[in-house]
């Protein structure tokens, strides 16, 4: 009997010439089309063959999908990140790569070191998986990535915002030996539940070793998040503010060690509620009044409660506002309801103040500059592999303006000097004139510009200040402008950008800004796709984002119609990048 020939299957041979019926056979790809275009033509037992082979097809990729996306992140590494992009902001914070959120647990160290955590997820460019990102700077401005600073014990679960403080006196037990230990308060986010853990560090921050006692406060409810914590020094005890956010509460306990916590007082149904509660602050924070010549006079340190809602803000989506008050050590009270926003804005959301920043001084802060509504589908991700950015830092400290009262006024720290660059144009008389630059693309495409503005009369006032900032490739443009005369109304309008279409992306935005001592000033930053402004040094504030199809690379500075009396300056700086090698137009 001849030898039987057997083919050898594990290596390539000849490729067989095909027949004709070979040809006309459709392949199983071709078979599950045709299947939905016209399912009828199939027999009933090939349609569910079909229909389980899909849907198991469907599933799988489905499953697969989600198990990558909730891969922790790499652990001991710096993940790198490339800012070189066109729509890479260049002094403002982003992530290397992913998807960012939430400030929190930021703090000053004893050597000096700015430390910012973030919520992060390193694995994807939409929210979810989330780790604490960190990242590091001597100025606010120039960044160091770290590496992930906490990370979720199983899949699906999440490290949610939280806090850190110092424990300089070992309340905690944590630090026998040591004087500068570092703790961190997280929310711990399940499936069907959240709760509050602790991680404490023995090297300013850069890691973290999880607390064996974990949780230190659980109430059995999955919408229980967000702690933040400081020292009270009258009562000797730590001070907690979270929310419940579905109830619109803002719980505040207390505690000699971190670990035990007692529920002290509610803060109820205050503000706008929106549909949620999230990220509560409680600080101490300077108060200034305003002298005739414009500056501000320490008079004494107050409270002031922060909470951010999303979604339900009066523009959209998310928003923070804030409620002076008094604080005894257990019960908050609010100086009367008003509802207060801290940006008017779309694109400031969950800021927080710096721990350890010297007593009695003005507050340093960083926001999310993004909105819940849009966040998580802009062309960063796509175009880029990022998405997110936070605010510039702030110094902060409470004033109260004409008829309005209390504001939380909000400027660049330390006057952006870190990373102020050259004057690229100037008018000491801009009365009725204008002022051009081409700022070009081949610098880190931020700049800052002021306009200062004396002499308004009080009576029969008119004129108005505008600012653009153009692409002269495409044409599309962020602007804003100030009218001096009836509603004195400030206004913003990034409808003239075209790289991002989103029926959520508010497009214009105002504010009312009565004029005090007859002066009036706009300084802002803009950073390739983010632009905040200030309103009289910082009586009031706005961020927004935007998404050119072509870099910005000119500003126009025009006043018009203003009394004859009123006298007007301008400049325009240009901004170095905070990014090593981070220039390129890309």
């Amino acid at each position: 009997m001849p030898a039987r020939e057997y083919e050898d299957k594990s290596r390539p041979g000849p490729a067989k010439e095909k027949t004709e019926a070979d040809r006309e056979a459709p392949t199983s790809l071709q078979r599950v089309q045709s299947f939905f275009a016209d399912p009828f033509r199939y027999p009933h037992s090939f349609k569910i063959a079909m229909f389980l082979t899909s849907v198991g097809a469907v599933l799988g990729a489905l499953a697969l999908a989600r198990a990558q996306a909730n891969e922790p992140g790499p652990r001991g590494v710096v993940i790198e990140g490339d800012y070189t992009g066109a729509l890479r902001p260049q002094i403002h914070y982003s992530p290397p790569q992913g998807f960012m959120n939430d400030p929190n647990g930021m703090f000053v160290d004893n050597e000096g070191v700015w430390h910012l955590y973030y919520q992060y997820n390193p694995t994807d460019i939409v929210a979810g998986n989330q780790h604490w990102g960190h990242a590091t700077s001597r100025d606010l401005y120039t960044w160091e990535n770290q590496p992930i600073a906490l990370f979720p014990d199983n899949r699906g679960d999440g490290m949610f915002s939280g806090c850190v403080v110092l424990d300089p006196d070992n309340t905690s037990g944590f630090f026998p030996n040591i004087t500068n230990g570092v703790v961190a308060m997280y929310t711990y986010n399940t499936e069907i539940e959240q709760d509050q853990r602790l991680a404490y560090s023995y090297d300013n921050g850069y890691t973290f070793t999880n607390y064996e006692g974990n949780p230190v406060l659980a109430e059995g409810s999955n919408q229980f998040r967000d702690p933040k914590v400081f020292w009270h020094e009258p009562t000797s005890r730590w001070v907690q503010v979270i929310t419940f956010s579905q109830d619109f509460v803002i719980a505040i306990y207390t505690s000699p060690d971190l670990k035990e916590w007692t529920h002290a007082s509610n803060f109820t149904n205050e503000g706008l509620l929106g549909l949620q509660y999230e990220v509560p602050i409680l600080a101490e924070i300077p108060y200034r009044s305003q002298q005739p010549d414009g500056s501000y006079k320490y008079e004494e340190c107050v409270w002031i409660m922060l909470l951010s809602i999303n979604p339900g803000a009066p523009l959209g989506g998310s928003i923070t506002e804030f409620f002076p008050g008094d604080f005894n050590g257990t019960h908050f009270e609010a100086v009367d309801g008003a509802a207060r926003i801290a940006d008017f804005g779309k694109d400031n959301y969950a800021g927080g103040f710096f721990y350890n920043t010297p007593a009695g001084e003005d507050l340093v802060s960083i926001a999310w500059a993004s909105n819940w509504q849009y966040s998580q589908v802009v062309p960063t991700g796509e175009l880029e592999g990022w998405r997110s950015v936070q605010s510039l830092p702030r110094t902060n400290f409470l004033t109260k303006i004409t008829r309005t009262g209390w504001a939380l006024h909000s400027r660049p720290f330390l006057d952006l000097e870190p990373v102020k660059d050259q004057e690229l144009a100037s008018s000491d008389s801009l009365e009725n004139d204008s002022l051009f630059c081409d700022y070009g693309i081949d610098g880190s495409g931020a700049v800052y510009f002021k306009i200062d503005v004396s002499g308004i009369p009080t009576v029969n006032t008119t004129g108005t200040a505008n600012f653009t900032f153009a692409s002269s490739v495409s044409g599309e443009s962020v602007k804003g402008g100030f009218f001096f005369g009836g509603d004195v109304p400030f206004w913003l309008d990034r409808g003239n950008v075209r790289g991002f279409d989103n029926p959520f992306m508010t497009d214009k935005f105002s504010t009312n800004n009565l004029l005090s001592q007859g002066r009036w000033s706009v300084e802002g930053v803009i950073d390739r796709t983010i632009l905040e402004v200030f309103l009289d040094g910082g009586e009031q504030s706005a961020t927004i984002t935007f998404f050119p199809q072509q870099r910005l690379d000119t500003v126009y500075l025009a006043t018009a119609d203003l009394n004859p009396e009123v006298q007007v300056t301008a400049s325009i700086w240009s901004l170095r990048s905070g990014w090593t090698n981070a220039t390129s137009s890309s």
